[in-house]
């Protein structure tokens, strides 16, 4: 017996680790067929059974490279149903102390890759007069954080790019929406939170769900924007973040005896 995205055709960049490739996992577990694109392979992609000629080396920034693997996977299937982007890197600092070359790389994967990726789509999705369109931005680009500028500037511009794609394509029967993770397991939190020390903890509590999130759980709100579950979403800046956005948490709830 199929899944509910059988027949459903999904690119996703960054697919190799991470939130993508938990996305392409339950996904594929909804028997759609996954194609990913990431900087490498990985050995948890290659475990995973979604077919034939199913992952593509690239860098998001090129544009060419993403035409070839989109006109390639047309060529295969003859359609593209889903796109979720998920390539990003992370950066940061006070403005003062930007490495200029640093904020533009973040820029250029972050914000300019997306809009490649979707931009190689679309001409598809607009002849098909369908498609989801499923961004990966974060809840700092929703609100500002310390230290966060380069970074938030990028996925603060993924969540406006993707509300001006539902504008400009809804007519033609496509939605874009955007999920703005908190922080999430990933190896690019691996690596951010090491270096937070006690500190973390303090981030941790912000989340009212008193955790850490899990890359399974914004896979499964992707899967929600990709099915037909979410026909009338559109334009969504949709945060999966614990309640990290709900407002500050200061410890009252243990005077009040809801811990």
């Amino acid at each position: 017996m199929g899944g509910r995205l059988e027949n459903k055709v999904c690119y996703i960049t960054g697919a190799a680790s991470g939130i993508g490739l938990a996305c392409a996992e339950r996904l594929s577990a909804e028997s759609a067929t996954v194609i990913g694109s990431d900087l490498r392979s990985s050995d948890k992609w290659n475990k995973l059974v979604v077919g034939e000629e199913s992952f593509y080396e690239l860098d998001v920034r090129d544009e060419q490279a993403q035409i070839e693997v989109v006109s390639n996977i047309v060529d295969s299937y003859g359609q593209i149903d889903a796109v979720i982007t998920s390539a990003g890197v992370a950066g940061g600092g006070p403005v003062h102390t930007i490495d200029l070359e640093n904020w533009q790389h973040v820029q250029d994967v972050n914000l300019t890759g997306t809009m490649l990726t979707i931009k190689a789509v679309l001409p598809t999705m607009m002849e098909q007069r369908s498609g989801s369109i499923v961004t990966v931005a974060s809840i700092e680009g929703i609100e500002g954080c310390e230290g966060g500028s380069t970074y938030n500037a990028s996925k603060g511009g993924v969540i406006l790019l993707t509300k001006n794609l539902a504008n400009d394509y809804g007519r033609l029967g496509i939605r874009a929406n955007a999920i703005c993770p908190g922080f999430i397991r990933t190896p690019m939190f691996e690596a951010t939170v090491s270096l937070m020390g006690e500190r973390a903890e303090k981030i941790r509590d912000q989340h009212k769900l008193g955790r850490w999130g899990e890359a399974s759980e914004i896979a499964g709100a992707a899967y929600f924007l990709v099915s037909d579950d979410s026909s009338f979403v559109t334009g969504v800046a949709l945060p999966v973040d614990g309640g990290y956005t709900a407002g500050h948490w200061y410890g009252l709830t243990t005077l009040m005896g809801l811990d």
